[in-house]
């Protein structure tokens, strides 16, 4: 995993067993040189896959919303979702070809920008990534009210669900054992997604 972020740049081994974990604003990029698999586990309700992760494409592209999302927005594969290509009926295997030629396309204009970003780091120090905080945050503005509702409806509720139990145990209660329960959960159906670092298979938790 290469890294760029107030320590500069930095490289970390990936091999079974091991766990990497970062903070908002670490731009990563993962090169996978043999047939490693991933599990990760995003906090903040998974909001980075939601749009809250920014790529890094170059410059000129960052400062312009239309052509972000442009770049950054991947055509539908899912069976019986429109074509790739509006008017053009396409077989779930050619929306496939459709959907892995445009995520390649992504990755390799935002291995330019990183490339870029990696030199500005090595030249700047952490100050050659402000540029793209401030893109960053313009570009997700508009999308902050939907995360907020997903926020508002995932985490507030357990933490005080916590708190509660806290202030019960403290007294020598426990009464949230009552509600005690099992879950368990399927992988999302359909084809893996093309997420921004490979192919993934998902669950809802």
């Amino acid at each position: 995993m290469q890294t760029l972020g107030s320590q500069g740049f930095a490289e970390t081994p990936l091999s079974p067993g091991v766990i990497v974990w970062f903070t908002p604003g670490v731009v990563h990029r993962l090169v996978n040189d043999g047939a490693l698999e991933l599990l990760v586990i995003m906090s903040n309700a998974g909001l980075p896959e939601a749009g809250d992760a920014v790529l890094t494409f170059p410059a000129d592209v960052l400062a312009d919303v239309a052509r972000y999302r442009e770049a950054a927005t991947l055509p539908s594969r899912w069976p019986g979702s429109p074509a790739a290509t509006p008017g053009v009926d396409a077989s779930d295997d050619d929306r496939d070809v459709a959907v892995e030629a445009a995520a390649r396309g992504r990755r390799d204009l935002a291995l330019v920008g990183f490339a870029m970003l990696r030199a500005r780091v090595e030249n700047e120090g952490p100050s050659g990534l402000d540029d793209l905080y401030a893109a960053a945050g313009h570009l997700v503005a508009d999308k902050v009210a939907s995360w907020q509702e997903i926020w508002s409806a995932d985490v507030p509720p357990q933490s005080v669900a916590t708190a509660q139990a806290l202030v019960d145990l403290a007294g020598g209660r426990a009464p949230h054992l009552a509600s005690a329960a099992v879950a368990s959960a399927t992988a999302r159906p359909g084809p893996r997604r093309y997420g921004m670092c490979g192919r993934l298979q998902t669950w809802l938790l």
